[in-house]
């Protein structure tokens, strides 16, 4: 008996929709950034400011911040901004009226036909997916238990093989990509790109057969899976795991628990803080799962991807230091051949570059430690399109047209990576 996941869900029953948090006058705003002082500016106010959540922030001159504000700081931000003459405007005036219909709707689907690609799947509802699929295509789809998560939910692993090669060679040793999602709670948009490369790879194999026969793919749908599930029925915009820290707060953030330069730089020593650390390295269940399956595929993993939101970039190590990798060329090639993919077909662009020179240096996080310790020669982060005056990730009517976007990407940089690992 699972204990801890029992007393969640009735918490979750007793406390209902009264019990979630309140975002009644929180604003959203854009600020431009236009010069090196705004962006250092911006960039220490993140920092310093607990109160603000600073959804997009990156080093880039010319590029626009989204800061959330809570009613108790509006005047102070306001006039920093004043201040520090930063152009801004209001995207969304209220962030408690975008939430609940479209984002916290009660209905249940069941994924019976397919994928659904009108709502964010509960965590109960993607375990439900990936379960059919794998007693239906049972003859290159199996689903395993990597972890449990602190609340006791199994993290699953999906791993599919091309269905020829898997009777022939089951324990075939060809080159492995390797996809996370949603150690970031309130991200939902990444797991919903992880369900649907899953669909599309098992459903449409016949379509994909060129990413199926050079390459072995294992995705975890729902890396986080007690914070996503606290996303939907407390707070919204919940972040961290949900194992207590301190004396008084809960959660670390899993993309800074890795133990590569980890608590060096871009991550709090503070237990209530958004990129609390944890009091150690792989503190957090649902990162040493992580970490296992990664070690675990040590030689054959050639590919990692960890699928975050917001802001659509693609971002490889390193996270800690300015610095480059020496063969830093080689995952450029790949993440540009992504973009460019992206681009050609919808006219969107990403960002490429190492996380510490696009956006900030954050050490600890799962892209390092699989290029650096797991020797994957080819890992990255994706932070896909946000939800803009819509909130923190678009509104379910936009995730097909979101999650299709991405594969385009995905696949492309599998195909790259197959081309020169296979």
């Amino acid at each position: 008996m699972r204990f801890p996941v029992l007393v969640a869900v009735l918490l979750a029953v007793i406390g209902g929709t009264a019990g979630r948090q309140s975002y009644s006058g929180y604003k959203l705003y854009s600020v431009e950034q236009n010069s090196q002082q705004q962006v250092d500016f911006l960039r220490e106010l993140q920092q310093s400011a607990q109160d603000l959540d600073f959804w997009q922030l990156d080093r880039l001159v010319g590029s626009e911040a989204r800061v959330l504000v809570p009613p108790a700081q509006l005047d102070y931000f306001r006039q920093l901004l004043k201040a520090q003459k930063l152009r801004h405007r209001e995207l969304i005036h209220d962030f408690e009226r975008v939430q609940d219909d479209h984002l916290y709707g009660t209905k249940r689907v069941t994924p019976s036909q397919g994928l659904p690609l009108n709502k964010y799947l509960r965590y109960n509802e993607m375990v439900d997916y990936i379960n059919k699929l794998a007693k239906k295509y049972s003859s290159f789809v199996t689903v395993a238990e990597i972890g449990k998560s602190y609340e006791g939910r199994p993290i699953p692993a999906v791993t599919i093989q091309s269905p020829s090669l898997y009777k022939s060679r089951p324990n075939s040793s060809q080159p492995v990509v390797f996809v996370d999602a949603g150690i970031h709670a309130r991200e939902w948009a990444a797991p919903a790109m992880a369900m649907y490369l899953i669909s599309e790879l098992v459903e449409n194999a016949a379509q994909h057969q060129d990413l199926l026969a050079g390459l072995t793919w294992t995705i975890v749908p729902i890396a986080n899976p007690d914070g996503y599930e606290y996303s939907h029925e407390r707070e919204r915009l919940w972040r961290k795991t949900r194992r207590p820290a301190g004396r008084n707060c809960v959660g670390v953030d899993g993309n800074r628990n890795y133990d590569f330069h980890w608590a060096e730089v871009g991550a709090s020593n503070q237990p209530c803080s958004d990129t609390y650390h944890g009091e150690q390295s792989f503190s957090e269940p649902e990162t040493r799962a992580i970490r296992d399956e990664l070690l675990r595929l040590k030689g054959r993993c050639k590919f990692y991807l960890s699928l975050h939101t917001y802001g659509q970039y693609l971002l490889y190590p390193w996270g800690w230091t300015s610095e480059l990798p020496e063969d830093w060329q080689k995952v450029d090639a790949v993440a540009r051949a992504g973009a460019r993919a992206i681009e050609e077909a919808t006219g969107s662009t990403y960002t490429v570059g190492s996380s510490t020179n696009v956006l900030y240096a954050a050490a600890g996080g799962s892209d390092d430690y699989a290029y650096a310790v797991a020797d994957v020669p080819i890992s990255m982060t994706m932070e896909l399109p946000g939800g803009g005056s819509q909130g923190f990730n678009p509104p379910p009517t936009r995730i097909e047209e979101l999650v299709k976007e991405t594969f385009v990407g995905v696949r492309a940089m599998a195909l790259e990576v197959a081309r020169n690992y296979s």
